[in-house]
């Protein structure tokens, strides 16, 4: 069971609350051409989960940004949690630019 998300919004500030899955952010998705509206920073600090869906969101969020002519930036990200549950069947693998710059894997 997805803790509910909440959001405030005070432009050009949008933080995120609780839970981002596919049982969340239908409202968020709903909302956003509303949302986004003078928003160029999103904290996602008070994130307590996200999956692929939710992953996919914050994504298509920039993408929608840019294409308005505007720029938004996540702020908010302190540490790298499992973004997959045990039960997904893809692996989801990090490294870190001196990793990439090194040629290892």
């Amino acid at each position: 069971m997805s803790d509910a998300l909440r959001w405030e919004c005070q432009p050009p500030l949008l933080t995120l609350h609780g839970d981002l899955d596919r049982e969340t952010l239908l409202p968020v998705w709903d909302a956003r051409k509303t949302l986004l509206a003078g928003v160029t920073r999103l904290d996602v600090s008070g994130l307590a989960r996200v999956d692929s869906s939710g992953l996919a969101l914050l994504v298509h969020l920039r993408q929608e940004a840019s294409q308005q002519g505007a720029s938004l930036t996540v702020e908010g990200i302190t540490g790298v949690r499992p973004l997959l549950s045990a039960g997904d069947a893809c692996t989801c693998l990090l490294y870190t630019s001196d990793a990439a710059d090194d040629g290892e894997s």
